[in-house]
């Protein structure tokens, strides 16, 4: 496989950040340190590099040009300048990838989605779309940082002025950085108070250099990224989702608008009805051992399950993890994670772990 880099992969490397592959891309892992930089980003601010997410535009009538039918979310009733996580599925209601659907015009959307489905996505979507609606693939044109933590809205305040404090949960709007025209939008994936910033490739390594100048920001790998957003319960495509998941199954059903017509819908129905199988939850560990993707669950001498996602969390002390299980397993069943000789107890519990991120409680409003 040829790897891609992204517009900041000589950055990364001359910042000494440890590098590897994920979804295609050559990627930071960590720079300071995995903890270090999961803790720094709980209590103020840390940039991620991002550039490797895809990013589609389509153009057309939200029903006539057929992205309505791909789509879970609820298009219709969406404001211009606001956006909505969902889902494509497939004919069996698995899921093809989740994603962010951006409103951009009244007519014109932004879909985001995940780097390693861009290929499969794109194909998705134009089998699906009607001729007259206009599509196109802009993941190689667009650049996209991440500022997450509490801090992070003074850090934008001081750059783009005062008109941040008014970006609403799960909005966006185009903001002035250095005379030019940016995308910025709160949504955020680590449970804190998080802002993505959408600008031209070319323009990646002034922005990130220009966040850095700040003493509170300090540069994040994928690694902190994935214990940040495990500690909220939030779902990794390609781990706790994948194409032979349902959202019923990884409990998102709130995801899912049933008054609309979409692909997969006659699946989730039919299976709503039968009953799920197995379902996701929640599981922590009554030491700081990590259970690691693939481990099985058992409850006594029986196999009910297996994780998806796994690791030490720096915030709660002590290891934490998401697998599917079978559905009569509850909140407070004790299990037991094992892989050959390794055994380590632990407890479903509800998610998230990590109750205290600043994502919706900040000074700043949200819908």
């Amino acid at each position: 496989m040829n790897l891609k880099q992204t517009p900041l992969t000589e950055v990364h490397k001359n910042l000494g950040a440890k590098m590897a592959s994920f979804g295609g891309f050559i990627m930071p892992i960590q720079y300071s340190g995995i903890i270090a930089e999961h803790n720094w980003t709980r209590t103020s601010v840390s940039i991620f590099d991002i550039c490797h997410m895809g990013e589609f535009i389509i153009q057309g009538n939200f029903k006539g040009s057929g992205l309505d039918k791909v789509v879970t979310q609820n298009l219709e009733n969406m404001q211009i300048g606001s956006c909505r996580y969902g889902f494509m599925l497939n004919d069996k209601g698995g899921i093809i990838d989740d994603l962010i659907v951006y409103r951009i015009e009244q007519e014109e959307w932004m879909l985001v989605v995940n780097a390693a489905t861009i290929e499969g996505d794109e194909a998705h979507i134009k089998n699906n779309l009607n001729w007259d609606a206009h599509f196109k693939n802009a993941s190689n044109d667009f650049a996209k940082l991440d500022l997450q933590g509490p801090e992070s809205i003074n850090v934008l305040g001081d750059i783009v002025g005062d008109e941040i404090y008014g970006l609403n949960y799960y909005s966006f709007r185009d903001f002035t950085i250095g005379g030019g025209e940016y995308l910025i939008s709160r949504t955020g994936y680590t449970g804190e108070l998080g802002y993505e910033i959408y600008a031209a490739s070319t323009h990646a390594q002034m922005l990130w250099n220009m966040f850095l100048k700040d003493s509170h920001v300090h540069p994040a790998g994928l690694g902190a990224r994935d214990t940040l957003r495990l500690e909220m319960g939030y779902s990794l495509y390609g781990q706790d989702l994948t194409n032979q998941i349902s959202p019923l199954e990884a409990g998102m059903e709130r995801f899912i608008d049933f008054d609309k017509d979409f692909i997969g819908k006659d699946a989730l129905i039919k299976q709503r009805e039968n009953g799920l199988t197995h379902n996701l939850v929640g599981f922590i560990v009554n030491s700081r051992r990590a259970p690691r993707h693939n481990y099985k669950i058992l409850s006594g001498n029986k196999e009910i399950g297996i994780v998806t996602s796994g690791s030490f969390s720096p915030s709660i002390g002590c290891g934490i993890g998401m697998g599917y299980v079978l559905p009569e397993y509850k909140n407070g069943a004790k299990i037991v994670i094992e892989h050959g000789n390794i055994e380590i107890e632990a407890e479903i519990t509800a998610k998230p772990f990590y109750k205290k991120g600043t994502a919706r409680n900040s000074q700043v409003s949200f819908s």
